[in-house]
């Protein structure tokens, strides 16, 4: 089996409240399972010119999006072409927000998304910070940190990727948190997402795998001490 490649969507300009411990996340709990991988990162001017099993985008300053949301646009087929062969995707608050339809940002301009998420953003002044407890379908019990004053609004054909329980979530009134379509996941949940919920991360190594090996089923890990923290993290007050 080839190694499974990871492409890191503009780690120098989207990476903020610890979001690059998604990546340390999914290395470590490859290799503690000797799954073979490779890191692969991309930046503003980079050519998208391989194909790769997880994509991940990270958080930013809205400043900063700009920028990256113009060059967003040239990877956007490569992204959809990915996307629509079910592998997987993560991204965190800023990147959910691009992989949307589109922002619109406090000055009223509007950045453009790729659509990889029926969603649309608009900037408001209501700072949306603190600990978070959402319920999924899919995955229970989630814990994150947040901190955005972007309110997301999903379409009605889209899934949220759970129920607030504690917290804001994609805005301050539907009580959604994130999205879930196909192998795509969105959300605004920092901290870092994924070694607080190493169910998540499990998840996208083993639906990655499965591209090659559809029947591959991942060896169980001791999470005492992933469980520990989560358990922390799920009592901490909002």
């Amino acid at each position: 089996m080839r190694p499974v490649k990871i492409l890191h969507l503009y780690p120098d300009r989207m990476s903020i409240y610890g979001d690059y411990g998604n990546i340390i996340s999914l290395i470590k709990r490859m290799e503690w399972r000797n799954i073979k991988h490779e890191y692969h990162s991309l930046s503003i001017g980079d050519k998208f010119d391989q194909e790769y099993d997880i994509i991940f985008m990270g958080g930013g300053q809205d400043k900063g999006q700009v920028y990256v949301a113009q060059d967003l646009q040239l990877q956007s087929a490569k992204i959809h072409e990915h996307f629509n062969l079910n592998k997987p995707i993560l991204t965190i608050c800023g990147g959910y927000q691009l992989f949307g339809r589109y922002f619109i940002t406090s000055d009223l301009s509007e950045l453009p998304g790729i659509g990889i998420f029926d969603a649309v953003t608009r900037a408001t002044n209501t700072r949306m910070i603190g600990n978070i407890l959402i319920e999924s379908d899919k995955f229970g019990h989630l814990v994150g940190f947040e901190n955005h004053s972007g309110a997301t609004q999903l379409s009605g054909t889209e899934k949220p990727l759970g129920k607030v329980i504690k917290g804001f979530g994609n805005n301050a009134d539907s009580k959604n948190e994130g999205v879930l379509s196909k192998n795509a996941i969105g959300t605004y949940l920092h901290g870092s997402f994924l070694p607080k919920n190493p169910v998540v991360s499990d998840y996208i190594i083993e639906q990655a795998v499965r591209i090659q090996a559809p029947e591959y089923k991942l060896d169980e890990l001791d999470d005492s001490l992933e469980k520990l923290a989560f358990d922390r993290a799920k009592k901490r007050p909002q």
